[in-house]
């Protein structure tokens, strides 16, 4: 608990800084565009991160898995060479998503902003897939090797870059290319940053010629693409399931219900990211636990992070809900009020998600990664049938409560499948 609390700190401290300048920036981007424009806002940022979430293979789970079962028997050439195909299969990855948002961006534009003339804005913002080009296996790397903090310094710097930026092209009536721009720019400096980072600690720890080690080294590729896809059928589910959201108001509804739900969004998140931090590392402790077979270590863990995640929550969400209808308007202009209601219905949902953050962790480290999949299969099927049967003509509110049921649903049985899964495991000898 002391290492995941110690990892954990470094990314809760960026995570409130950047709360705080999230805040920040909302202020000025709802300000400057007006409701209906934050909603389109939203619509092409959804649009450009969730096709890159479609060919994402979450390279860091990869990397902290077979990476760091390297490490840990010292197998320093396995180890490189298992950086080094991960980090091709990401950047040919990464290629591929901006070639397919360049194909479907016209399409996007008219089905989800009912405006073909705005195409321009996803291939624009777009071009933060090539700028992460590999992202996620340098943050598996940092992750791995316990440089959490170099993470955390990347999130704070590029907060702090995109908040200046926005404020920028308020203060210069930018518009939403400049808003754009912002976000752009952010994104690209943190990946610079930790991929300098991850560089660094891949010289240190496996020497600098690391790079010339072949692939062949490594005789279970098969077995790595397994976990690869199973990771990227995950994040496919839950991209149809829970990221791809506001996309789906976006078909039945005017842009600024798009806009009230982002800014609900966005309010709840303050809650959400300083507890988001201690996913990454309480997954790597919970692996080494469960891998030494320390069950009651396991489960003191999980009862300890899941204590701090009560206690924020109930903290936290209990503020946003007392100050919340008077805070919308006064911040964001009253416009934007109809947004408090959608606020309670998200925080309902994310509430389990906070207590119990590491319900697909547990699943992973226990060797169950099918698991979690089912779950968000069958529960995400359902979601998006019942928003397709209830949201059209309606509010964005009934699509809200509709994905706070599916958050609290899919958590709670995860949760009881791992537990079991874990008591079974403590009876064997």
């Amino acid at each position: 608990m002391q290492r995941v609390v110690r990892n954990s700190g470094y990314l809760f401290s960026s995570s409130a800084v950047s709360a705080v300048l999230s805040l920040v920036q909302g202020i000025f981007v709802i300000r400057l565009l007006g409701d209906s424009n934050y909603g389109l806002l939203a619509i092409v940022m959804d649009f450009a991160s969730n096709t890159n979430r479609l060919l994402s293979f979450r390279m860091s789970e990869v990397v902290v898995k077979y990476v760091g079962d390297a490490l840990a028997q010292d197998d320093k050439e396995g180890a490189a060479a298992l950086v080094k195909g991960i980090g091709l299969m990401e950047a040919v990855t990464s290629v591929l998503a901006y070639l397919v948002l360049l194909a479907i961006s016209s399409w996007g534009a008219n089905v989800f902003a009912s405006d073909p003339t705005v195409a321009y804005l996803f291939r624009y913002y777009g071009l933060f897939l090539l700028a992460n080009l590999v992202y996620e296996t340098t943050t598996g790397v940092l992750q791995t090797t316990n440089k959490f903090k170099q993470v955390a310094n990347a999130n704070f710097y590029q907060s702090i870059v995109i908040t200046l930026l926005i404020v920028a092209a308020s203060f210069f009536r930018l518009g939403i290319v400049g808003i754009l721009a912002a976000y752009l720019v952010g994104k690209t400096v943190a990946a610079i940053m930790i991929a300098r980072a991850a560089l660094r600690q891949l010289n240190s720890r496996l020497g600098n010629r690391w790079m010339h080690v072949p692939l062949s080294l490594v005789d279970n590729w098969k077995s790595i693409l397994r976990f690869a896809f199973s990771t990227n059928l995950n994040g496919t589910i839950n991209l149809f399931a829970r990221d791809n959201i506001r996309l789906y108001l976006a078909f039945f509804l005017p842009d600024a219900q798009i806009g009230y739900f982002k800014l609900a969004s966005q309010l709840v998140n303050l809650v959400m990211l300083p507890i988001e931090p201690f996913i990454a590392p309480t997954y790597a402790e919970i692996a080494r636990t469960i891998a030494q077979r320390q069950w009651q270590n396991t489960r003191k863990l999980l009862m300890q992070v899941s204590t701090i995640g009560g206690v924020w929550t109930m903290l936290a969400g209990g503020g946003l809900v007392a100050l919340g209808w008077w805070i919308i308007p006064l911040l964001y202009g009253t416009s934007m009020l109809p947004a408090y209601p959608g606020l309670i219905l998200l925080l309902t949902g994310y509430a389990f998600a906070n207590v119990m953050n590491w319900n697909r962790p547990l699943l992973l480290a226990l060797g169950h990664p099918a698991y979690p999949l089912m779950v968000a299969a069958i529960t995400g099927a359902i979601e998006v049938i019942l928003i397709f049967l209830f949201v059209p003509g309606r509010s964005y509110l009934v699509g809200a409560a509709i994905f706070s049921a599916y958050l609290a649903v899919s958590i709670l049985w995860n949760v009881a499948r791992g537990l079991t899964i874990l008591r079974r495991e403590e009876a064997l000898p």
